[in-house]
């Protein structure tokens, strides 16, 4: 999450991170949401996103994907889990145009 962090920080964007727990998060999140709630906070998580892009990740990942495809979001993956609902792309930023795009949509 740093470096999607620090990517968002560069191209002049505003970062929110919803931690898992009561730490201090990475050093380029504008706001950090403190839940101390582990895996619960995917739900807050995924709710408060208009589109999901999965990168990686294991079974958190995972989970995020589910709630999203249960919430009837969009979710846009990279190098992710291969499931029905989840938009392959081939390279992080195709991930990230699609789904800018699709929030777009749904605003």
């Amino acid at each position: 999450m740093e470096a999607v962090s620090k990517g968002a920080k560069e191209m002049g964007g505003t970062t929110v991170g919803i931690l898992p727990d009561r730490g201090k998060g990475n050093p380029y999140l504008d706001v950090a949401v403190r839940t101390g709630m582990g895996y619960g906070r995917n739900v807050i998580l995924v709710e408060s996103a208009d589109a999901v892009v999965a990168i990686g990740g294991g079974y958190g990942t995972l989970s995020e994907i589910a709630i999203a495809l249960k919430a009837g979001k969009n979710v846009f993956g990279y190098f992710t889990w291969e499931i029905e609902g989840v938009v392959k792309c081939i390279t992080p930023e195709e991930a990230v145009l699609m789904a800018v795009a699709a929030a777009r949509r749904s605003c």
